[in-house]
């Protein structure tokens, strides 16, 4: 049987349990991303130092290859050139004609708004003379970049002088330097992870998220699945059933984050067409459910998918190594074989800097449990 060719856009240490799955299905796999950080280029099967961006020039390299599917996970800005290619080519992917919708954080709320999925009030600021829109939202406020993930240029607000700092910090970080500001939804934070296929959408868990908390909202842990009452976690899966078809996410992994007020209001904070970051996606799911959501995303991709089956029903989660968790985080990382529900752990960079963004972690590990979440120290 001839091998199939799978095209993964970007070769970052994100994309490597992507390209591992995919090689132990026999998989050619073709790498498309900048040389710098490309730990996959000497894992893969073939990489091309092509910017994630450039659409055409990977799309050329795609035709001449001839790949049989493509795709990515844990970044928003390549699912774009995922579903430029996918188009020209006639693969399967997510319409192209929706596909800025799914990453630009402005957009996406304009959708909410027209399909009445419930979020919370914003508006955009891409010059000096959009401040003047903040004043019809209440503080605190929240500031974006409308095109950056990983918490990058996030931040709360509490008054205008604190807001006009914040939105030029968000625009320095955004691709097209610009932001969105919201109001500020208080409450529980929890993210729910769905692969996709010709449109049907399947769920496959809900994950309860642990953050620094303001001003930058930075996760230090994700524990599946979630302890939220089943009538809500109902109402979750019901609003991000809605918010797919919304935004015309139809085939491959999706991941939507959600607030959960102490009133039990539901806001859907934003969602991408991937996998969650963070391990949620490569190997949270697959720990608490059983099922292997990394070969689900390549199955979709080379069109030969099929329906998820749950077959665990265990307790997963990651706590991730900063300055503000080293006292409780740091002593299991050094002390991994000593924990039996330790999966995997590692120290990442030696300095354990304070947190402003996702990139300011320095290691994490990774456990699986069959009695409970696994809480350490009082934490979780």
């Amino acid at each position: 049987m001839k091998r199939k060719k799978l095209a993964v856009i970007g070769a970052s240490y994100l994309q490597m349990p992507l390209v591992q799955k995919a090689q132990e299905m026999d998989i050619e796999v073709n790498c498309f991303a900048w040389r710098d950080g490309a730990v996959c280029a000497e894992v893969a099967d073939h990489f091309y130092d092509i910017s994630t961006r450039d659409e055409d020039a990977i799309l050329q390299k795609c035709q001449k290859i001839g790949i049989d599917g493509i795709c990515t996970i844990a970044s928003d800005v390549a699912t774009l050139t995922v579903d430029y290619v996918a188009d020209k080519m006639g693969l399967v992917a997510n319409p192209i004609e929706f596909a800025l919708t799914c990453t630009n954080k402005y957009l996406m709320r304009r959708c909410f708004v027209d399909h009445e999925v419930p979020s919370p009030k914003f508006v955009e600021v891409i010059s000096e003379k959009d401040f003047a829109k903040c004043e019809n939202l209440s503080f605190p406020l929240i500031v974006k970049p409308t095109d950056r993930s990983g918490s990058r240029g996030v931040e709360k607000v509490y008054d205008i002088e604190e807001l006009h700092e914040a939105v030029r910090r968000a625009w320095k970080e955004s691709f097209s330097h610009q932001a969105i500001v919201e109001e500020f939804v208080r409450g529980r934070e929890v993210s729910v992870e769905s692969i996709s296929y010709k449109g049907k959408h399947f769920i496959l868990q809900i994950t309860d998220k642990v953050t620094t908390g303001e001003p930058y909202f930075v996760e230090l842990a994700h524990h599946e699945p979630s302890n939220l009452p089943s009538v809500i976690q109902k109402r979750i899966k019901n609003i991000v059933l809605k918010a797919l078809n919304a935004l015309h996410i139809q085939n491959g992994a999706s991941h939507s984050e959600l607030k959960i007020t102490d009133k039990g209001d539901i806001k859907v904070i934003e969602i991408g067409a991937r996998m969650g970051g963070d391990f949620i996606g490569s190997d949270l799911v697959r720990l608490s459910t059983g099922y292997d959501f990394l070969k689900g995303v390549i199955d979709v991709a080379l069109g030969q998918f099929e329906v998820p089956v749950i077959t665990e029903h265990k307790y997963s989660g990651v706590y991730f190594l900063s300055n503000e968790t080293k006292n409780y985080v740091l002593p299991i990382i050094q002390d991994a074989d000593m924990y039996p529900e330790v999966v995997r752990a590692e120290i990442e960079s030696p300095e354990l800097r304070n947190i402003e963004s996702s990139a300011d972690r320095s290691g994490y590990f990774i456990y699986q449990s069959d009695k409970g979440r696994y809480i350490i120290n009082g934490k979780d």
